[in-house]
């Protein structure tokens, strides 16, 4: 278990948590204010003037202003890396400029807009070469799934009794070569490398979406950032990613994988505000678990568990949710051992990164 530490990689969050924030200037009387805009909004106003407003201002100051009563935009005008920008602002019920985004408040189009110029900017070695190293069966998706995809494709095995592809394999269907079967995918496999894949090959059906609370990408583990249309999602089996990662993941789309997705890997924010609750069941459960017979126990928290065990206990916990039954592990020390499991594959850790250095001078001091 302890090769699953470093599964998620932080860089991209960090420095999306360092973009300058979005700080509006105000002009308190505006006549002709359109009801789509706030205080933000300056009126007919030239962009010699508005540079004047924001000299001074931090980076993510902006206003937004009609250049000339002629034009059929308005214009957004926002500091960034010391430097002023103008965009063409555009409002049809929602608020866009010249991309594909569109937004509900223009706080969320600046917000995003900050955040993709300081990503390109302090990031760019990183999102050059997002993909480049992505191996698929080292990435989070398999690391996390592997175990419930065996179970999975081995469940399909009988229906596949004399087809061509299992010939091929000489009849064997052991849980060994359908191990290897997964193991050995390449990041683009071919038929005739697996061919199990000739039954089991489905392509996935990625779709842009929004992801609410924080998420990292299940192919090359970076995280997934600004505020709208971060990546996509497979509609059938969830698999999420970057779009450029989703040109690169293999035909092995699983359906029923979905379902056991579960709660291990997902930001603690994100499942929080999904569950309406303040603590992980997880968390829950294993403690009180460990309060009712383990109190006892030496080393509770220090001593291993069964590996397998462990395992097992997770896909309890993604299958049967707060249901899963912990009095049939005998051995506390799965319980901790889940329990550990759990907060380590946290992406942001439980001593997040903004206050961690802040945590370790308490300590110290």
């Amino acid at each position: 278990m302890e090769n699953l530490r470093n599964i998620w990689k932080p860089e991209l969050y960090r420095i999306q948590m360092e973009a300058p924030k979005p700080k509006r200037i105000v002009c308190e009387d505006c006549a002709d204010r359109p009801e789509f805009y706030g205080k933000e909004y300056h009126g007919v106003m030239g962009h010699k003037e508005a540079t004047s407003l924001l000299d001074g201002e931090p980076d993510g100051a902006f206003l937004i202003r009609k250049g000339n009563l002629m034009n059929d935009f308005f214009t957004l005008t926002w500091r960034f890396n010391d430097r002023i920008h103008h965009y063409k602002l555009y409002y049809d019920g929602t608020h866009y400029t010249n991309t594909n985004k569109t937004y509900d408040c223009v706080y969320d189009l600046v917000a995003d807009g900050l955040i993709t110029m300081h990503m390109e900017l302090r990031a760019r070695h990183i999102l050059e070469m997002i993909n480049s190293r992505a191996n698929y069966t080292e990435s989070p998706y398999i690391t996390l799934n592997k175990k419930k995809m065996n179970t999975l494709t081995r469940s399909k095995v009988p229906s596949l009794t004399g087809s061509p592809a299992i010939n091929k394999l000489n009849n064997s269907t052991s849980e060994e070569n359908l191990t290897k079967s997964v193991n050995n995918l390449d990041l683009t496999p071919s038929l005739e490398d697996n061919p199990l894949l000739t039954k089991y090959s489905k392509s996935h059906s990625f779709k842009t979406h929004t992801f609410k609370g924080l998420n990292w990408c299940e192919l090359c583990a970076n995280f997934l950032w600004g505020f709208t249309a971060q990546g996509v999602k497979c509609e059938d089996c969830g698999f999420i990613a970057h779009t450029k990662c989703s040109e690169r993941v293999p035909n092995l789309c699983l359906p029923d994988l979905k379902k056991l997705r579960g709660v291990f890997g997902i930001d603690l924010t994100t499942l929080l505000n999904a569950h309406s609750s303040t603590l992980p069941f997880v968390v829950r459960k294993c403690v009180n678990e460990i309060e009712a017979r383990g109190m006892d126990s030496e080393g509770i928290y220090r001593v291993s568990g069964f590996a397998d065990e462990i395992e097992a206990l997770k896909m309890a916990f993604d299958k049967d949710g707060e249901a899963a039954d912990l009095s049939q592990y005998s051995n506390i020390n799965v319980v901790a051992g889940t329990l550990k499991l759990y907060l380590r594959l946290l992406p942001v850790p439980l001593v997040t990164y903004d206050v961690h250095a802040r945590f370790v001078r308490a300590i110290r001091e």
